[in-house]
């Protein structure tokens, strides 16, 4: 009966603060607009149900512009990068802005990058969030048992490929899908590769933070540090178990904390899983920590704040 009054006090606590954050004028207008991008088998909307649950409606709410990409839910990051790079011309080209605001959770981190390498003049910042910018050892451990060129990795890409091409189809996307390609951009090997290419805001530390800005462009991270947090979220078993991969290391359910790391490190333990970095699944995430909607209107704050 305790802990049951204390959950109870705390959502008590939460609600009540509700009229105090519902309209805040001008609290996330930005200077440029708002991208977001989505990560590994991710979509934009499928319906009504969008990737960045209730996130993009809060932003828009007190201010900000806000564009929703969707890249190929499964393919190397070079790829989802090109796609990006042509859907923030488009973006740029509708309202007349001269840069964006890029924020890419779990692959949209290095996608984001990406863009903000090969076309720095179109972009003010980068921000990644559960970023998988020096690889995840989920996927290092997924490909150490499926090799390259084998049947079981044949099997295994035709049924991911499946899944993304579903989410490709209901989000309307028609991008060829390559889950082998993904899955390599996200191993250990694949990022440091990648680094080595685009290495704007990448720590130079196993667990540092790397340049607040380069190139013009200012780049910052955030990421969760608990892989289940709400009892009733159907995928958070799912995030624990996947979590043994890291050994000990602190991690959010799929990328490791150290990893996630870029340029200014807004915090890297917060008490959220993967999916709860995006208000994943429907809202269920963690009562006792900040609302994953906050800290994206506290940011689009912050970047207002330095005439981003």
């Amino acid at each position: 009966m305790k802990t049951f009054a204390r959950w109870l006090s705390a959502l008590v606590l939460a609600l009540s603060f509700l009229p105090l954050t519902a309209s805040a004028t001008g609290y996330t207008q930005t200077r440029y607009p708002i991208v977001l991008v989505h990560g590994f088998l991710g979509w934009d909307s499928i319906g009504p149900y969008d990737y960045w649950f209730g996130i993009a409606d809060a932003l828009r709410r007190d201010g900000a512009q806000v564009y929703v990409a969707q890249v190929t839910a499964s393919n190397s990051t070079e790829v989802r990068g090109e796609q990006l790079l042509t859907y923030v011309k488009r973006v740029l080209a509708a309202t007349g802005a001269p840069k964006v605001n890029l924020i890419g959770h779990s692959h949209g981190g290095p996608t984001v990058r990406y863009v903000a390498s090969v076309a720095p003049d179109l972009v003010a910042s980068v921000t990644s969030v559960g970023g998988v910018n020096k690889g995840s050892k989920v996927a290092d451990v997924i490909r150490g048992t499926v090799a390259p060129g084998t049947f079981s990795e044949a099997v295994l890409g035709s049924i991911v490929d499946g899944v993304a091409g579903t989410i490709a189809f209901l989000s309307g996307d028609s991008s060829t899908q390559m889950s082998t390609a993904a899955l390599d951009s996200m191993t250990t090997a694949g990022a440091a590769k990648f680094n080595a290419a685009h290495p704007e805001g990448v720590p130079a530390t196993a667990c540092g933070e790397g340049a607040y800005q380069a190139r013009g462009v200012y780049y910052f991270s955030w990421s969760g540090a608990q892989p289940f947090t709400n009892l009733f979220d159907p995928l958070d078993g799912s995030l624990g178990l996947l979590s043994l991969a890291f050994l000990g290391e602190k991690n959010d359910g799929l990328v490791g904390s150290c990893s996630s790391h870029l340029g200014r490190v807004i915090r890297d333990d917060y008490a959220m899983n993967h999916l709860d970095e995006v208000n994943q699944v429907a809202g269920l995430v963690n009562l006792f920590e900040t609302s994953p909607v906050t800290l994206y209107r506290q940011h689009a704050n912050r970047l207002r704040g330095m005439g981003l």
